[in-house]
């Protein structure tokens, strides 16, 4: 360990700087559909990736397909993904990633910071996660001024579409995977630092169903009620929860319907799936076909489902249980203590662990409440993240084998 230390204990002394920056970011609104705040965000980003003396792009990514409230496609843009990279040319070669987009939208009263006390920051982002990308930002730094940098490139990715499912951007994480013994990713760590080990697969889906509309008085019977046909099939999919060890269903939102006399001909509902192994996937998107089904045998009834799974389960074995207890003896080294909890969330991980690559993925800053206006960061977790981090970097880039 001494012959780290000197670069650790660098991060020690930075700890004022982090804490300032991350404060300075999440003042920055960057919701995801905030194109105007990603694009400010990301000329802070490059600005501040700068001194570390790697390559920098900005990538435009392909705008995505929704469905609109009319219940028809229409296409959504993004913000521009960062992307930057040092020695390609080395041995060992690391992916880091992490999001630069946040779910509180331009409209969201959740906007601003406040201390709640000298190492509790609460604002939007501070955790999920821009703490994690200046934790990502110094743990490079002092890998860069170590002896041990020749040894290992890097490849940054920071997208602006994570919390909507990375549907853009997920082409450019799986082509970054090639190539790279491992990754990094740094989504918030529980506030007592605990980190992520298995994690559920997810899908999203809209379900479309048209009726007929009419004269709720003079022409009741010719109309079709879409929102009770809707209304049905909300039912028969809540009943899918416990059907199946690990998979759940959640319908989040329904929209449809009009003035109270008039039979509604549109209602549609959003919903997720969860799934705990690949398996249960076939199987969900089987029993959501069979109540689609069922209401286009409804009278007067059309109905289309659209979504699916974006990303897999990430299971905890091979060379990512591997990984992870690497992390792990490098924590004790530190006296960080790392635990592991699996986990029904989500996140760039599974889909980099679906393209085969083994990577841990809550290297970010020590936190809590995401995505509500509780949000907080523990600042003392910043240094002591990114010593983590750094010391990870800095063990594989003189040639230490996980």
């Amino acid at each position: 360990m001494a012959r780290y230390r000197p670069y650790l204990d660098w991060l020690d002394g930075e700890a004022g700087g982090m804490a300032a920056l991350v404060e300075a970011w999440a003042e920055i609104g960057s919701g995801t559909a905030n194109i105007a705040g990603l694009e400010r965000m990301a000329d802070e980003l490059t600005c501040a990736f700068a001194p570390l003396g790697g390559a920098a792009e900005r990538v435009p990514l392909p705008p995505v397909s929704v469905i609109g409230a009319d219940g028809e496609p229409r296409e959504v843009r993004h913000g521009d993904l960062l992307r930057f990279t040092r020695r390609q040319e080395a041995p060992r070669q690391v992916l880091l990633a992490i999001h630069y987009d946040t779910v509180y939208g331009i409209d969201h009263p959740f906007q601003h910071c406040r201390r709640l006390d000298p190492d509790t920051l609460n604002g939007p982002g501070v955790a999920d996660a821009k703490g994690g990308i200046v934790v990502m930002l110094y743990a490079l730094a002092a890998l860069e001024r170590s002896p041990f940098a020749g040894g290992l490139g890097w490849r940054v990715v920071l997208n602006p579409d994570e919390e909507t499912g990375s549907l853009a951007s997920a082409p450019v994480l799986a082509t970054a995977a090639r190539g790279a013994e491992f990754g990094m990713l740094f989504e918030p760590a529980l506030e007592d630092g605990t980190m992520a080990g298995a994690r559920k697969g997810s899908g999203n889906f809209t379900l479309v169903v048209r009726g007929r509309a009419a004269h709720a008085g003079r022409d009741f019977e010719r109309g079709r009620n879409a929102l009770t046909a809707l209304a049905a099939a909300v039912g028969e999919i809540d009943a899918l929860n416990g059907r199946r060890p690990g998979v759940t269903f959640n319908p989040g939102r329904i929209e449809g319907g009009g003035p109270v006399n008039v039979v509604p001909d549109l209602a549609l509902l959003r919903f997720n799936v969860r799934v705990a192994e690949p398996a249960d996937a076939s199987w969900a998107a089987a029993e959501l076909e069979a109540v689609t089904g069922r209401l286009r045998n409804r009278d007067g009834i059309r109905a289309e489902l659209h979504g699916g799974f974006n990303r897999p389960p990430k299971p905890r074995d091979g060379a990512t249980r591997r990984l992870m207890e690497w992390v792990g003896r490098l924590g004790a080294d530190l006296g960080i203590p790392v635990g592991w909890r699996d986990t029904g969330g989500c996140c760039d991980g599974n889909n980099l662990a679906a393209a085969g690559l083994p990577n841990v993925d809550t290297l970010g800053a020590r936190g809590g409440s995401i995505h509500s206006a509780d949000e907080f960061v523990r600042l003392d977790s910043l240094a002591e993240r990114a010593k983590l981090s750094a010391l990870m970097l800095m063990r594989a880039g003189a040639g230490e084998r996980i």
